[in-house]
C-alpha cells in the first residue's frame, strides 16, 4: 500500500497555468453540456498530478457519461479565480478555497478526501537538530519556510501555531509577518529549503511532507492515534528533523464543484465521487509509490471546515483575492 510519503518522491513535469492561461484553454471545455473541467493544484513541485488523477477522471466518465478534461493551475488563488469566472467546474482544493467559495456562493463541497481511513490530518512545524531552536518562541526574528500562502496545513495552521505561541504574524499570509520572515512555496520545497538553506531554521508543512523525517517518540499520542502518517515510517527518512509543534486534527482537503453547474450533473458526479474505492484510483501504468495520496472520498459540506474557519478568524485573514 502506498502512502503520501512515497507520493512526495516522484519526479514529473507540471504544466502549471496561471489565471491568464486558464482563460485561454478552459472556456471551450466548460461550454459543453456533457463535459466538465477538473482543475488541479500541484501541492508538490515534483509530481505529475494529471497522470495521478487520470484513474479518477476515467472513473467519473464511466459512472456519469460526462467527459472530464483537466488543467493545472499555478496555485490556489488561480483555482479560485477560475471558479469565479466560470472557467472551472470541479477541483482538488484546499479547505480555504472551499470556505471562501462557500461564503461567496461560488463553490460547494462535493466530498472530503480520505487517506487510509483517516479523514483528518495534521500540520507540523519542524527544525533541524542543530538549529538551536527548541520551541516556537525561539523563531522570533528567524526565517521560516511555508507551503502555498493559502495552504491549510502548510501556511494557515503553522501561522496559527506561531500566533498562539505569542509571535506577531502581522498580515500573513496575505502580507508579511511582523516577528519573523516567511518564505512561501509548496510542501516539498519548504522541506528541502529547511534542509539545504542555513538561513531557514524552521518549516511549516503538512505532516505528509516532514513526519517521516521526525522520530516517532517526538510525536504526541493524538497524532499517533489519528494520523495516516503513523504507518511505520516515522523517523525513517533522511535527514532527521526535530519536531517543534503539531496542530489539532484538520479535516482533509475537499473536492469542490462550481455552484452553478447544472444540478443533475452535479448530483450524479457527487454520487459517483463519494462512491469511489481505492481500487478505482489506481493507475496501472504507475508504480506503487506513484499513486494518488487519497484512497476514497466521503460525503461532506463546507460546515465540516468550521475548525479552519476559526483559525482564519483568529488570524484576521482575508481570503478575498
Amino acid at each position: 500500500m502506498s502512502s503520501r510519503r512515497s507520493f512526495l518522491k516522484q519526479t514529473g513535469a507540471l504544466g502549471a497555468l496561471g489565471v491568464s492561461g486558464l482563460s485561454g484553454c478552459i472556456g471551450s471545455v466548460t461550454g459543453g453540456s456533457d463535459s466538465v473541467n477538473f482543475l488541479l493544484t500541484p501541492s508538490e513541485s515534483d509530481v505529475d498530478i494529471q497522470q495521478q488523477y487520470q484513474p479518477l477522471f476515467e472513473y467519473l466518465e464511466s459512472e456519469t457519461g460526462v467527459t472530464v478534461e483537466s488543467s493545472v493551475a499555478a496555485d490556489y488563488a488561480a483555482v479560485y479565480q477560475a471558479f469565479k469566472s466560470g472557467q472551472a467546474d470541479l477541483a482538488d482544493s484546499s479547505p480555504t478555497i472551499a470556505i471562501q467559495g462557500g461564503n461567496e456562493d461560488v463553490t460547494e463541497v462535493m466530498g472530503i478526501r480520505v487517506a487510509y481511513g483517516a479523514a483528518k490530518y495534521f500540520s507540523i512545524m519542524t527544525t533541524t537538530p542543530d538549529s538551536g531552536i527548541e520551541e516556537l518562541t525561539d523563531l522570533e526574528g528567524e526565517t521560516i519556510a511555508f507551503a502555498d500562502r493559502l495552504s491549510t496545513s502548510g501556511s494557515l495552521f503553522p501561522l496559527y501555531m506561531l500566533n498562539q505561541a505569542g509571535l506577531d504574524t502581522g498580515n500573513a499570509p496575505d502580507g508579511e509577518p511582523a516577528d519573523f520572515t516567511g518564505q512561501w512555496s509548496d510542501h516539498a520545497t519548504a522541506r528541502e529549503t529547511l534542509v539545504n538553506r542555513d538561513e531557514v531554521v524552521a518549516a511549516g508543512t503538512g505532516a505528509f511532507s516532514t513526519a517521516p523525517h521526525v522520530p516517532e517518540d517526538q510525536f504526541p499520542q493524538q497524532f499517533l492515534d489519528t494520523s495516516a502518517e503513523n504507518d511505520g515510517d516515522l523517523g525513517t527518512a533522511d535527514p532527521e528533523l526535530q519536531l517543534l509543534a503539531v496542530s489539532d486534527p484538520i479535516p482533509r482537503a475537499p473536492i469542490i464543484v462550481r455552484s452553478e453547474l447544472e444540478s443533475e450533473m452535479k448530483s450524479s458526479m457527487t454520487d459517483a465521487l463519494t462512491s469511489v474505492t481505492q481500487d478505482d484510483l489506481i493507475n496501472e501504468d504507475l508504480g506503487e509509490d506513484q499513486q494518488l495520496w487519497f484512497t476514497g472520498v466521503e460525503p461532506g459540506t463546507v460546515e465540516d471546515y468550521q475548525p479552519i474557519q476559526n483559525v482564519i478568524d483568529t488570524l484576521g485573514i482575508s481570503l478575498g483575492q
